[in-house]
């Protein structure tokens, strides 16, 4: 059979002109804020800017406040095939091996979140914490850290003396010990039951999160005393999927993800520090008092958070890599000598 070449040239032409058809990505993903607290709204902007970013081949369906599982249950959830990712925190983690303590927080480590990034991205800290999650057949993506977390309470929180007896509700891992070593009774309870145990006088305070998102979950209603500026605790919380789910994804629609990851977190250090001050300036008005801790306090639970260091890098080989990761980043920053 003969064909004009004309005809065979415009076939060709309409076949190439033809836009391939675009695969579509969709994600289950559960958090542990609130849609109403600093970290949720950015979470959601992260959202909308993936779906934007993506002309919509990427839809994410984002569950807050811990809905479908529990916080500490979420990493398994998305592991398993319940979820797709998740959007929570690595101390929750600890069990499976206390390496997952130092991917969230160092407590008594960094001075500021993007000294804490910085590590993440440019000190091997990914690569670090991937050596934990790839084994649970997760991925790490990226990090999301406001700042210095402020701890929150009905009674005075003026130094380390009123730290005794003092009933707060606290993650899992490291921050338990630490605080207990200060003569402190901490309670492990889920970040979405603290205004409820602080309402019924479970506990006296809690370690939740920054002032801003303390503000947010409207904590402050209850607890009349906080920390400020913080000192304890520096929390970060995760972007991790299950590693076949990210691998499945075309590489464009991992690039998206992993720019709007950082992105967002560029937003909650931002959003942090001017909500922080708007904070500040506001609370005393509500009846509420801000303790700032002197320099010899604050080195009071510094050297117990190092005691504490030292303690769980002899728990794991993991562990000790990853604490002398830390360490060893933080000097070459400049942080020690």
């Amino acid at each position: 059979m003969r064909y004009a070449t004309g005809t065979i040239l415009t076939a060709t032409a309409l076949a190439l002109a033809a836009p391939a058809e675009a695969q579509t990505t969709t994600l289950r993903i559960q958090n542990h804020q609130s849609p109403e607290s600093t970290s949720g709204g950015v979470i959601a902007d992260f959202v909308e800017n993936v779906e934007a970013m993506s002309d919509g081949e990427i839809d994410i369906e984002m569950f807050y406040s811990a809905s479908v599982v529990g916080s500490v249950e979420t990493f398994d959830a998305a592991a398993s095939g319940i979820l797709d990712c998740d959007m929570t925190n690595g101390s929750y983690q600890t069990g499976k091996n206390p390496a997952f303590q130092f991917v969230a927080d160092t407590m008594g480590g960094y001075d500021t979140p993007l000294q804490y990034q910085a590590w993440v991205n440019e000190g091997g800290g990914r690569e670090q914490i991937n050596a934990l999650y790839n084994p649970q057949g997760m991925t790490f993506i990226g990090a999301a850290i406001g700042g210095q977390e402020s701890l929150n309470s009905t009674r005075p929180l003026r130094g380390p003396d009123d730290l005794v007896d003092f009933k707060f509700r606290s993650p899992p891992g490291m921050q338990t010990e630490i605080f207990a070593k200060l003569g402190a009774s901490p309670i492990v309870m889920d970040f979405t039951e603290i205004f409820t145990a602080l309402e019924t006088g479970i506990i006296d305070g809690a370690d939740a999160s920054s002032l801003a998102v303390n503000v947010g979950l409207g904590i402050y209603d209850i607890a009349k005393h906080t920390t400020y500026p913080g000192f304890h605790s520096m929390s970060s919380d995760h972007l991790a999927c299950r590693t076949d789910v990210w691998e499945a994804m075309p590489e464009a629609h991992r690039a998206i993800i992993s720019t709007a990851h950082k992105a967002m977190a560029m937003d909650l250090m931002m959003r942090t520090l001017v909500e922080n001050g708007e904070a500040v300036r506001d609370l005393p008005e509500q009846g509420v008092t801000l303790y700032d801790w002197s320099a010899e306090d604050r080195a009071a639970f510094r050297a117990a958070a190092q005691e504490s260091w030292a303690e769980w890098a002899e728990k794991t080989p993991e562990t000790a890599e990853i604490v002398q990761s830390h360490r060893d980043f933080i000097q070459r920053i400049g942080l020690s000598e």
